[in-house]
């Protein structure tokens, strides 16, 4: 046999391999797909949050699009959902035509093409917008359940729920409404007592004394079984809040919180008291992330009630007290206790626990600190937990922490002259040196 036929014949087998294994590669992916997510934490997958949520669902969910069958609408609706009902079996996807009966679409408040309505048990929610924040946010309010009714203490200089300033809260809160919290005012010159319906009052730091019949509604809330997120500011505590104080057995060190130790991770501030490590305690349970909290008041339980306290926030052991403008107090070393969680059993027969959570300082959730490593995750999982959403506690926090950049001025420069000077006359030099060797050769 020739040389030449050889080569022929070892042509057309390797030409019927390569035709070969590609079919079997087309066989096998038109059966069973494998993706890989190389961005950071599967950013372009389905979240692990969106996970967490689909985990929580004990039954199906049953999801119905009203969209028009022309178009690709309904195509790209289920491909959208097809995600989901890989994480979710029984996530079931039905289609409405809303041009068949035009008056039950008004009667069902159908007014978007595609509009979605989730069903699980006897809630729902409606989704106008389709996108994976959208929707894992319409499931996180469909597990749970109705609004809650999150008052906030205002006429006295707390931090504002829908504030733009930079002690507000206004960043966090809109946040909360969009996993079903219900922000609302709470003034006691307009009323003479917490609204029946309320979940959860929050005290945000007020500047100004409490009137005393504010006080008494504060307090008679409390005995009645109410949840109370109280955020504390450095200095001597008001006298109109000290009942308050007196009810969990608390009391508010003197002076604020200082931690040298804090320069190693990079801030020049020591009132700003960064914490990686935290007592174990529900709110905490496999939180691993950073987070950190600016002019930070200590707390100590001073005597014993009928709460179980437990200790959540605590400072490192290098942290001390340094007394405040005019406070000649003994300096305090750590570590020491800045933030509480109170749990007992409720009085009211409407919930089987009471809970309270107080801690020594506000602004770790203002919009200036909210950014902040961890904050907004703790934040979320305080208020879950206040909330008695406990299956919503260990979600994973949203977001990736590498889409910011952050270099300074001199790193700037550098990279700057490295890619704009540097670089190209490194690539000049090599190309001359290539055209001087082919000249010589």
């Amino acid at each position: 046999m020739s040389i030449s036929l050889m080569r022929r014949i070892n042509g057309w087998l390797f030409a019927l391999l390569v035709l070969l294994g590609a079919g079997a590669i087309g066989f096998l992916t038109a059966r069973h797909d494998r993706i890989v997510d190389w961005t950071y934490n599967s950013r372009r997958s389905m979240s692990p949050e969106t996970r967490a949520v689909l985990a929580k669902f004990n039954g199906p969910v049953d999801v119905v699009s009203y969209a028009s069958p022309q178009g690709d609408l309904r195509q790209t609706v289920a491909a959208a959902l097809q995600r989901y009902q890989k994480a979710k079996p029984d996530l079931h996807l039905s289609f409405v035509d809303p041009q068949q009966d035009p008056a039950a679409m008004r009667n069902l408040g159908i007014t978007v093409d595609g509009e979605l309505i989730l069903h699980y048990h006897d809630r729902q929610q409606r989704l106008d917008t389709l996108t994976e924040r959208s929707l894992t946010d319409a499931l996180e309010r469909l597990v749970r359940g109705n609004d809650r009714i999150v008052a906030f203490v205002t006429g006295h200089g707390e931090r504002r729920a829908d504030g733009v300033a930079n002690s507000d809260l206004g960043t966090f809160v809109s946040q909360l409404e969009q996993s079903g919290m219900r922000a609302v005012p709470l003034n006691f010159s307009q009323v003479t007592s917490v609204p029946a319906q309320t979940d959860l009052v929050v005290l945000a730091g007020p500047q100004a004394s409490l009137a005393p019949g504010a006080t008494k509604a504060l307090s008679d809330y409390l005995a009645s079984g109410g949840n109370l997120l109280w955020l504390v500011d450095p200095g001597n505590l008001d006298a109109s809040l000290q009942p308050i104080a007196d009810a969990l057995g608390i009391r508010v060190l003197p002076g604020e919180l200082v931690d040298a130790s804090s320069s190693a991770l990079g801030l020049k501030d020591p009132r700003m008291i960064a914490l990686g490590d935290y007592p174990p305690n529900m709110i905490t349970r496999g939180f691993t992330l950073t987070t950190l909290f600016p002019e930070v008041a200590p707390l100590a339980e001073v005597h014993k009630s009928d709460w179980q306290i437990e200790p959540f926030l605590r400072s490192s052991p290098q942290a001390t007290t340094q007394p405040l403008d005019g406070n000649t107090a003994a300096q305090l070393k750590g570590p020491l206790d800045f933030g509480f969680a109170f749990s007992r059993l409720s009085p009211s027969p409407a919930k089987s626990e009471q809970r309270v959570v107080v801690i020594g300082n506000g602004d770790f959730l203002s919009n200036s600190y909210l950014g902040n490593g961890g904050n907004r995750a703790l934040g979320e999982r305080i208020f879950n937990w206040l909330l008695g959403d406990d299956q919503l506690i260990s979600m994973p926090s949203r977001g990736a922490p590498d889409r910011v950049l952050r270099v300074s001025q001199g790193e700037l420069s550098a990279l700057t002259i490295g890619y704009l000077v540097v670089l190209p006359l490194v690539l000049l030099a090599i190309g001359g040196l290539v055209a001087w060797r082919r000249r010589r050769a």
